[in-house]
């Protein structure tokens, strides 16, 4: 994957509110999935830059449930070494099948139906005035909460409540391989609230069924996560961001 820019200056915008009756009331709000958006970027050198004005951030967050889990991330992550965040970095969400940080792939897999997909995400960032990186696929995740964080519960979450499904899977699996990371999908999982039947419906059978099997330029359908040779654990990224696995 190649790594996210880094923004230079942590800004985390004001919470905007939304006539919408039926969303958890979270404290910060809008500066817990703002935080999340940056903490979940490749942690490259500008980053780490950034260490004590993230410190500072993850200190005068609000407190709830959400602001608790990004403190115990934060505790956790300032133990590692540089060099030792970018390897677990690229081991969680790079060398992983069930974790890539893509959010469409799991809902439409390598298909033209994720193309459109992809061109709704950059549709619905230039009508409210966001203007991602151009080297970034829209749907990647740390992306949609940036997005999320700006433009409040409404438009900006809405493109996570759509794709409820393929964070859930993302977020499962981190929980299951006791990733730290799992601790900022828990966090953005308090914003959006509680999963539904229909909702957790689909994420079994995504990890069940694996991603559609139409594809586009692959010989045969794409195989679900746990069938694989490696199971879940298989190298896996869209295929314009997959880092090569070590040896080969």
């Amino acid at each position: 994957m190649s790594p996210t820019t880094t923004r230079k200056a942590v800004t985390i915008p004001l919470f905007r509110r939304s006539k919408r009756r039926d969303l958890t009331d979270i404290p910060g709000r809008s500066e817990v999935l703002g935080l999340c958006a940056v903490l979940l970027g490749y942690p490259d050198d500008a980053f780490i830059a950034l260490r004590n004005d993230l410190a500072q951030a993850v200190t005068e967050l609000p407190n709830s449930p959400a602001a608790s889990k990004i403190r115990e991330f934060w505790s956790l992550f300032t133990d590692f070494t540089a060099i030792e965040a970018q390897r677990h970095y690229v081991e969680t969400f790079d060398m992983r099948r069930n974790s890539s940080l893509f959010l469409t792939y799991y809902l439409h897999g390598d298909t033209r139906q994720r193309g459109m997909s992809l061109l709704m995400f950059k549709q619905r960032y230039r009508a409210y005035g966001f203007a991602p990186p151009e080297n970034e696929l829209p749907d990647y995740l740390p992306m949609v909460l940036e997005f999320a964080a700006i433009t409040g519960p409404g438009v900006g979450e809405g493109l996570l409540r759509l794709h409820r499904s393929g964070f859930e899977v993302i977020r499962t699996a981190l929980n299951d391989r006791g990733s730290l990371y799992a601790l900022l999908l828990d966090a953005v999982a308090d914003v959006l609230g509680p999963v539904t039947a229909r909702q957790q419906e689909e994420v079994s059978q995504l990890v069940a069924a694996g991603p559609p099997a139409e594809t586009i330029g692959l010989e045969s359908p794409l195989a679900p996560y746990s069938t694989l040779a490696g199971g879940a654990d298989e190298p896996f990224g869209p295929p314009e961001f997959t880092c090569s696995p070590k040896g080969s």
